[in-house]
């Protein structure tokens, strides 16, 4: 696995989504840059964009170097207002069912590859600030798991 040899081409662009583009996919975009920076474009967007970045997301993140506090929330529907035609990308990734079949809805006549990355919601979860930080690393760490396994370590370094 060294060679690289096991690892998939990397895509020209893929595309994140979820539910409110607040959790998993803002920290499946910012993981996708750091790791690969410019060798692929990166973006994500909501089911929804009727939230803010989520603060615990920013944190979990910022520990591995990761910044997402800029990030704005956007929806499928805003796409076209920020220049990005869903059928320019080479590969859909939906982090949650709703966003899936969303994507699906979309894509039904393009040929767009749309896949399903089941990751933790983490949102509403634990009882206090260390049980939540506990569960957004778990689902920041699916996410960085699932990119390395697929394209490889990628270029950028990410903090442990």
């Amino acid at each position: 696995m060294a060679d690289g040899s096991t690892y998939q081409p990397l895509p020209q662009s893929v595309l994140f989504c979820c539910d409110h583009n607040s959790v998993r996919s803002p920290m499946a975009e910012g993981i996708m840059k750091k790791l690969f920076g410019t060798r692929c474009y990166i973006q994500s967007v909501g089911v929804k964009n009727d939230m803010e970045i989520d603060g615990f997301s920013v944190t979990v993140c910022a520990e591995i170097g990761v910044e997402l506090s800029r990030h704005r929330s956007r929806s499928f529907d805003e796409m076209a207002d920020w220049g990005d035609d869903l059928s320019s990308f080479d590969l859909v990734l939906a982090l949650s069912p709703a966003s899936q079949r969303r994507a699906l809805d979309l894509t039904q006549f393009h040929h767009l590859e749309v896949e399903y990355w089941p990751i933790l919601d983490p949102t509403g979860l634990g009882d206090n600030r260390e049980d939540r930080l506990a569960l957004y690393r778990q689902a920041r760490d699916q996410i960085m798991k699932r990119l390395t396994d697929r394209w490889g370590p990628g270029q950028g370094d990410i903090d442990d």
